[in-house]
């Protein structure tokens, strides 16, 4: 049989059983991979938070609980948002799997240790807190983005995010909306509501930014 012949059978336009265009089975990331991203989405996120802390704004889910907290206490954010993550271990472990589990643990290890950091590496003399408040958003939707496409996340809210989207087909984005302005809301007992506004801006852009980018079904990577 000539190498020709074993292809005079396919319709026109087909392609031979083996072709990459027919192999559905999504392609793994590696080890490197899964590292640059988390590192990458990680810093994205922690200078958000910078940006964020300098305009005095605030962010929903256990990050905000953790900027409440550091506003009425003077603790270190990064320290408080590490021990507020905790409780929400158990859930990820238990719905979302040890990889995804794992993973959060660290990014969220990381991000505690950059926020610390930051504040002796980077300065901002002035910052408005409306453009705070739209670049935070995307820095943050683009940071929790790498994040959830390396099954991984920041904890919290974006953990019962991800497991509504997985479980329920929920976009991420609307449940991390949802979340993140419950909090801001109760932040008016504490914050002034011009800042309170510009927060929920800032988490405005963000949902959007994951609601648009992140879709049930779009990104089969793993």
């Amino acid at each position: 049989m000539t190498p020709s012949s074993s292809t005079s059978h396919l319709a026109p336009g087909a392609l031979p059983t083996g072709s990459p265009a027919l192999s559905s089975a999504p392609l793994r990331h590696g080890a490197f991979e899964d590292a640059q991203a988390l590192f990458a989405g990680t810093l994205f996120v922690a200078m958000a938070l910078m940006l964020f802390n300098q305009a005095g704004l605030l962010i929903g889910g256990t990050a905000g609980i953790s900027f409440l907290l550091h506003y009425a206490t003077g603790l270190s954010f990064g320290k408080l948002f590490f021990v507020v993550n905790l409780p929400f271990y158990w859930f990820a472990w238990t719905r979302m799997g040890r990889e995804f589990t794992l993973k959060t643990f660290g990014s969220v290890a990381l991000l505690s240790l950059l926020t610390e950091l930051f504040p002796h590496v980077m300065r901002v003399d002035y910052l408005h807190p409306l453009f705070a408040a739209v670049l935070g958003g995307l820095l943050l939707g683009t940071g929790c983005l790498f994040l959830a496409r390396h099954k991984s996340s920041l904890g919290g809210a974006t953990i019962v995010a991800l497991h509504a989207q997985q479980r329920y087909g929920l976009r991420a984005g609307k449940v991390q909306l949802a979340i993140d302005c419950s909090v801001l809301l109760a932040a008016l007992w504490v914050v002034p509501l011009e800042r309170v506004a510009y927060s929920v801006l800032a988490a405005v852009v963000m949902g959007v930014f994951l609601w648009i980018s992140h879709r049930p079904g779009r990104y089969a990577g793993g």
